[in-house]
């Protein structure tokens, strides 16, 4: 199924407030229980170094959401700017402000007011000078064309019913030959209507899986070119439904890497 017509499936308004109350909960109750696995044991699991990870707000990694990792293969250099898309709590962009160093830059970019004034915080807190925190969809980012060396985001792009809209987002603000570099949920076989239209289960990161292959054709009609693409086994579900379709459907993480051509 094409993802313009899971857009018009699926209650747009309905998905965006389930969204935006689930990750209010991660980002002010990280201890609580979810469909997925949350913190540094996750993290690390999934392949973030220690050192790292060390070396950025525990809060931030506390409320980390992710399902992949993707800081080997996008290859950051000194001095780029990065837009980090739904960025939470501020994980991956703090990570990623160090990769870049203090001539570089990080936006994260976020819809859920909590997950922004938590990030804020943290930046201001712990003095990351090289990141800022936005409200914004990413279906429509607020950037020029052509702002960005490297866009990057975690398990956040399922979330969205109108893939195609976001991967064109991404081609407009990469610089030429820009890097996107994700991790985030996909499926082999295509869900059922009875789950795609299902908000809750959008919001747990399964109702929204696209289909691989066509999240792969999206991002290549959107003027990129996938050059990667990795399964990330060390990723699991924890609840019994979310497994159960993971099992039926091949819903799996995978990490993803293209260039903008």
């Amino acid at each position: 199924m094409e993802t313009t017509m899971l857009a018009k499936k699926v209650n747009a308004a309905e998905l965006e407030q389930k969204v935006k109350n689930m990750y209010r909960d991660v980002a002010l109750n990280p201890k609580g229980e979810y469909h997925f696995e949350l913190g540094r044991t996750l993290a690390e699991k999934l392949g973030y170094e220690k050192e790292c990870l060390d070396l950025i707000p525990t809060a931030a990694i506390d409320s980390f959401a992710g399902v992949g990792y993707f800081c080997d293969i996008a290859n950051f250099n000194e001095g780029e700017k990065v837009l980090d898309l739904g960025s939470g709590s501020g994980m991956d962009t703090f990570i990623t402000a160090l990769k870049v160093g203090k001539s570089g830059h990080v936006t994260g970019i976020d819809m859920t007011d909590e997950q922004l004034e938590k990030a804020t915080r943290l930046a201001d807190e712990s003095k990351f000078e090289n990141v800022r925190f936005t409200k914004g969809y990413l279906e429509k980012l607020p950037f020029a064309d052509a702002s960005f060396d490297v866009v990057i985001s975690n398990g956040v792009i399922n979330l969205c019913p109108d893939k195609a809209k976001v991967f064109a987002e991404v081609a407009r603000v990469l610089k030429p030959k820009g890097r996107m570099a994700i991790a985030d949920i996909v499926t082999e076989h295509q869900l059922p209507e009875n789950i795609t239209c299902d908000s809750t289960l959008w919001a747990s990161c399964i109702g929204g899986a696209g289909q691989e292959d066509a999240y792969k054709t999206s991002i290549e009609k959107a003027g990129m070119e996938v050059l990667y693409v990795r399964n990330n086994a060390a990723y699991e579900f924890i609840s019994k439904s979310a497994k159960g379709a993971s099992k039926q459907y091949g819903v799996k993480s995978v990490s993803l890497f293209a260039e903008k051509k």
